[in-house]
């Protein structure tokens, strides 16, 4: 099977915050992406968890997007107009896809 590289682009960010970045992601032409809700963690400032939160406001989710490579750069100049002063983790990782004309 043939496949086409792409970029992964995962986004972790405070969920308050989702229908902002994803608004911005659309506007600068990501094919599509999935929001996760995000359960706890740990790193810098220690453990956290969901458990116990009444609210979505103290919540985290991940916004994932595949791209292809050439799209990388500007979704994610686009996307840091809204990283730049947010608690979030970005990463981008080399995939691959089976279906390029979707990506």
């Amino acid at each position: 099977m043939e496949t086409h590289a792409a970029k992964r682009i995962e986004i972790i960010i405070e969920a308050p915050m989702q229908t902002r970045l994803t608004r911005v992601l659309e506007e600068a032409g990501a094919p599509g992406y999935t929001v996760l809700p995000v359960f706890g963690g740990f790193g810098r400032s220690g453990s956290w968890s969901r458990e116990g939160q009444v609210s979505r406001a103290a919540g985290m989710v991940a916004v994932i997007c595949i791209v292809a490579p050439e799209k990388a750069e500007p979704l994610l100049e686009a996307a840091y107009r809204v990283l730049e002063r947010q608690i979030g983790i970005v990463s981008i990782t080399d995939c691959e896809v089976v279906r390029k004309e979707r990506f």
